[in-house]
């Protein structure tokens, strides 16, 4: 019987010891969507920032502050990508976009969404 070459093992070893990394494909969620905007101006978000509503920001219940998700108006197919910085309480709404944000996807009052989670 053939002994196995040290080079051979070393690469065996190699291949079980290497971390797998693997891209969750999250899938998107649908649910309503809000905007705030000039009535908030210069109060602190959450996370600590001075709320600005031409930012491409929003407020979600859970997610990790720094969060970046795509919001897609489901009327007009159109979407931006937000940060997610600022806590929501309605729990009838998925997504609260500052103002910024609305204006890009063409969000006038509470409209119906899509919403994929990108990572941070």
């Amino acid at each position: 019987m053939r002994k196995p070459r040290l080079s051979s093992l070393f690469l065996l070893v190699a291949l079980f010891n290497a971390p797998i990394r693997v891209k969750a494909q999250l899938a998107a969620i649908h649910g309503l969507a809000t905007w705030y905007g000039p009535g908030f101006i210069g109060s602190r978000t959450a996370n600590g920032e001075v709320f600005n509503p031409n930012g491409l920001t929003a407020a979600h219940h859970s997610l990790p502050f720094g969060t970046q998700v795509r919001v897609t108006n489901v009327k007009n197919g159109h979407s931006v990508v937000v940060r997610i910085n600022d806590r929501l309480g309605d729990p009838g709404i998925m997504i609260d976009l500052s103002m910024g944000a609305a204006k890009a996807i063409g969000l006038t009052e509470t409209s119906s969404v899509r919403m994929e989670v990108l990572g941070r």
